[in-house]
């Protein structure tokens, strides 16, 4: 008997969606679609299309799709040449990238492509790699290796110049370190001289902060974010302008939000990269505090099944880098939100699955990938 259309394509959509961890999907789809309703109203008066976001969102979840069918095994295999491919582009970049508003950032190999972007995945991948290498002889000195291996990537994405991608790279090498077991007594000291330096800042933020003073090791243009974070109307048509319009488009929202395409800050052009990194103050104007809650209850959802994932995997590789992948969705989340608030200097960061995108939603893909391979050869790999 010929099976009936609607069967085939039931049956079609069992073979599809097999083996792929049913919670994390359904968080992931409910993200996706948050991410295209709050994009079609942010798009207005942009140069991107409909089509442009249905393509990045297609291939996004095409990546998550194919990286879900390769064993972790493969993956661990793979780490270090994905590491050593990713450094290579860097090093292309800084020789012959290409320069748009005074950053050295993308290659062009026929399309264009942010190759820092890689790193965030290719880090854990090598740090969690070397950590299972060294399980059970483990030493003092492989914090140092790591370090040196977490260095050179961060060090040539900061030269470009992209702080807020080396501080993403950093965090996600960072958190296989800790969580392979580095000593608490070498952490406290870098959170203690962290806590000093915004202390000062806070306190002699009018002195340090002044036109003739300069930071070492920080651009003019990162010193003039951090010190706008403390005051932004100090400079409210320049470099405050971004803090100052997205915290009036959060106020403007409301308990419950002006309506879907009704946001006056961003349809009047007063919200600055309104479908990328400020995104999230059109979703916060046009669905209220309301809106925000549920937005978080559903990164919390992913970051909560994503470390449930990582609890539950096999051995020490997939644990380091399941949690990793899991925490730099926490990282982008938390950083883009702070920036978009006012509460964390203002940084190229995504708000995942929301913000337009093309490089950095394939990434976000390939990292939802990792953790639904992990999921679904959990009773497959060797602990």
């Amino acid at each position: 008997m010929e099976k009936s259309p609607l069967k085939k394509i039931r049956i079609l959509l069992a073979r599809f969606t097999s083996g792929l961890d049913q919670r994390l999907s359904l968080i992931l789809l409910c993200l996706a679609i948050v991410g295209f309703c709050t994009f079609l109203s942010a798009s207005q008066a942009t140069p991107v299309s409909i089509e442009d976001e249905l393509r990045n969102l297609a291939l996004s979840f095409a990546v998550m799709w194919i990286v879900s069918r390769i064993p972790p095994k493969w993956l661990e295999l793979a780490a270090v040449w994905i590491y050593g491919f990713g450094v290579a582009l860097l090093v292309a970049v800084a020789a012959f990238g290409l320069i748009k508003k005074g950053a050295r950032r993308w290659l062009n190999i026929g399309v264009v492509i942010q190759p820092s972007e890689i790193m965030k995945i290719a880090m854990p991948l090598m740090l969690a790699w070397y950590f299972q290498k060294r399980e059970g002889i483990q030493k003092s000195w492989d914090y140092g290796i790591a370090a040196v291996i977490l260095a050179i990537p961060v060090f040539l994405i900061a030269r470009q110049p992209d702080l807020g991608t080396a501080l993403l790279v950093t965090a996600a090498g960072m958190y296989v370190i800790i969580l392979a077991g580095l000593p608490w007594k070498w952490i406290l000291p870098f959170v203690g001289v962290g806590f000093f330096g915004i202390v000062l800042i806070v306190i002699f933020g009018n002195t340090i902060c002044a036109p003739d003073i300069a930071w070492p090791f920080v651009h003019d243009y990162q010193k003039h974010r951090i010190c706008t974070l403390l005051d932004p109307s100090s400079d409210p048509l320049g470099k405050g302008f971004h803090t100052i319009q997205s915290m009036i488009a959060i106020g403007s929202g409301g308990l419950l939000g002006k309506g879907w395409f009704q946001g006056t800050q961003a349809h009047l052009e007063f919200i600055p990269e309104k479908h990328t990194d400020f995104v999230f103050a059109v979703f916060s104007e046009e669905f209220g505090l309301l809106g925000n809650l549920i937005l978080l209850a559903l990164f919390f959802a992913l970051i909560k099944r994503g470390l449930a994932i990582s609890a539950g995997a096999p051995n020490l590789f997939t644990r380091l880098l399941g949690a990793s992948v899991t925490m730099i969705f926490f990282t982008y989340a938390f950083v883009n939100i702070g920036m978009v608030s006012g509460l964390l200097p203002v940084v190229g960061v995504p708000l995942p699955f929301i913000s337009y995108g093309g490089t950095a939603l394939v990434t976000l893909g390939f990292g939802a990938g990792i953790l639904m391979s992990i999921h679904r050869h959990r009773r497959l790999v060797q602990s």
